[in-house]
């Protein structure tokens, strides 16, 4: 009687043990889970495109600030004055460009008629002029018969050498008028280069007002201020880092073993632990897994191409994103978490 009773007791706490044992599997079944896990997110590292002293800093230590919003200033001063010098230059450049291409068109006008008006004098003097020969050399005739007088011919040929050198003078005239096309493709030429200047200086003053506007670093994201290096009255040089800004965008990355991947897949929904918080339980999904493990595209990938070769189960990179993020809480990139991806139903969701 008491080694059946024995016997009953060892079996009841083997049913016990099975139990709980089918139990644990059953609530387990479909479900993986890693504390190699972080938070990650965006971060943008606030940096200056110029140089100058720091005028004002509108931003604190963990500060919470919108897209937009000015965090700081550098003096503007040394800048303004850039930008109204380039005012200047480009005022003065086009100036001279608005005077180079009227003379240009005045050239291009005047030419072709000074060459027109040249042609006509030539012809009109050399009428004249053939005229007056014609009229010496008859005095000529006329004085060696005695027919006209020393007077008459001696005005004949005063007249005869002026209408020439008139005519000279006209021939002279059309020459330089022929020159016409030089004075204009040099005109041309003074014009092209002056506008030339003037998109220059467009150029410096659209480089003077870009340094000037950035002389104000604006968010570029929603995000937190940290690791802040700077304060009113620093000289920073451009480039040098003066804050990070994490943004309100954050994941989860979860390095799985690559043998708990066969039946993870985009969808599927995520229990999230946080180590910070741990009566806060966060829910998200699963939203890509990277194309290789995290060895692989490490600084120094593992070289198994060697004589002694150990294998070791690799670990791939699941990124998982919230549902959504309490307010309660803070949380940042590099906290720890523990996320159980429910693989047995990617419809799965939390009540």
């Amino acid at each position: 009687m008491k080694v059946t009773t024995k016997f009953v007791k060892i079996m009841i706490v083997l049913l016990l043990v099975l139990g709980g044992v089918g139990a644990y599997y059953y609530s387990q079944r479909g479900e993986v889970s890693t504390d190699d896990a972080g938070i990650d997110g965006r971060t943008v590292v606030l940096s200056p495109k110029v140089q100058g002293y720091v005028k004002a800093l509108n931003v604190q230590d963990n500060q919470l600030v919108k897209s937009g919003d000015v965090l700081l200033e550098i003096d503007p001063t040394d800048y303004i004055v850039k930008r109204d010098r380039a005012k200047a230059v480009l005022a003065a450049s086009q100036a001279a460009a608005n005077a180079s291409h009227s003379n240009l068109e005045t050239a291009a006008i005047s030419a072709p008629s000074s060459i027109d008006a040249a042609i006509a004098q030539v012809s009109s003097a050399q009428a004249t002029w053939e005229k007056t020969l014609a009229d010496r050399q008859r005095m000529e005739s006329l004085f060696s018969s005695g027919a006209c007088s020393l007077q008459q011919l001696d005005q004949a040929v005063a007249t005869e050498k002026s209408a020439r050198s008139t005519l000279d003078q006209m021939r002279a005239g059309l020459h330089s008028a022929n020159t016409a096309p030089s004075v204009i493709a040099a005109a041309k030429g003074t014009s092209e280069q002056l506008e030339a200047q003037v998109k220059q200086a467009e150029v410096d003053l659209a480089q003077a007002e870009n340094d000037l506007a950035n002389t104000k670093i604006i968010a570029p994201i929603d995000g937190r201020i940290t690791n802040r290096s700077v304060e009113i009255g620093n000289y920073v040089q451009a480039g040098s880092q003066l804050a990070s800004l994490v943004g309100t965008d954050l994941w989860v990355v979860a390095n799985f073993k690559e043998t708990q991947l066969e039946h993870m897949q985009p969808g599927q929904s995520v229990d999230i632990k946080i180590d910070a918080f741990p009566n806060v339980k966060l829910y998200g999904k699963v939203d890509s897994i990277q194309a290789g493990t995290g060895s692989h595209f490490s600084l120094f990938p593992a070289e198994n191409a060697t004589g002694n070769f150990v294998k070791i189960v690799q670990r791939v990179p699941v990124k998982i994103v919230f549902d959504s993020l309490p307010d309660t809480i803070h949380l940042g990139p590099g906290m720890s978490v523990v996320p159980t991806v429910h693989t047995a139903n990617a419809g799965y969701r939390h009540e």
